[in-house]
């Protein structure tokens, strides 16, 4: 198998793409942690404090990803240097560890999701366990809700 400068250069698209949704999910979990912290602030809770320390594993965790991202997309403009200068077999493995690294971020990823997914299942549950308690029940759902 020959290693041309194109191969790792359509490692950038996709690359791209990846550090910029790691980049929404941590936004959007960072915007989710000040939320809890003015309402830990105001009132103190256990639940809240458990959440708030299952964010703080999931933060760590984009940062891994985003680390492991970047370290992915370094390695890719050092192959294509290294293929630039004429050194193929240097280039084949800075490429190789290249994609070890983004496979440690997808893993990464995996792991953040499956995190995130047993949190929203813990609120799923409490809801399926008060459904006759005192909150407000929705009015005239439409049929399709899970498609918003």
């Amino acid at each position: 198998m020959e290693l041309t400068l194109t191969t790792p250069a359509l490692m950038f698209s996709t690359l791209s793409l990846l550090l910029l949704a790691y980049t929404n999910r941590f936004l959007g979990l960072a915007s989710r942690i000040r939320s809890l912290h003015d309402h830990y602030i105001r009132n103190p809770d256990a639940v809240l404090f458990a959440q708030i320390s299952s964010l703080r594993k999931r933060v760590h965790l984009i940062r891994d990803m985003q680390a492991s991202g970047i370290v992915s997309l370094f390695l890719c403009v050092a192959c294509m240097l290294l293929l630039f200068v004429g050194q193929v077999m240097i280039a084949q493995w800075v490429f190789g560890f290249s994609l070890l690294m983004l496979l440690i971020s997808l893993a990464i990823s995996f792991w953040e999701i499956n995190i995130s997914v047993d949190a929203l299942n813990l609120h799923l549950k409490d809801i399926e366990s008060n459904p006759g308690s005192n909150r407000e029940q929705p009015q005239n759902l439409p049929d399709n809700v899970d498609e918003e």
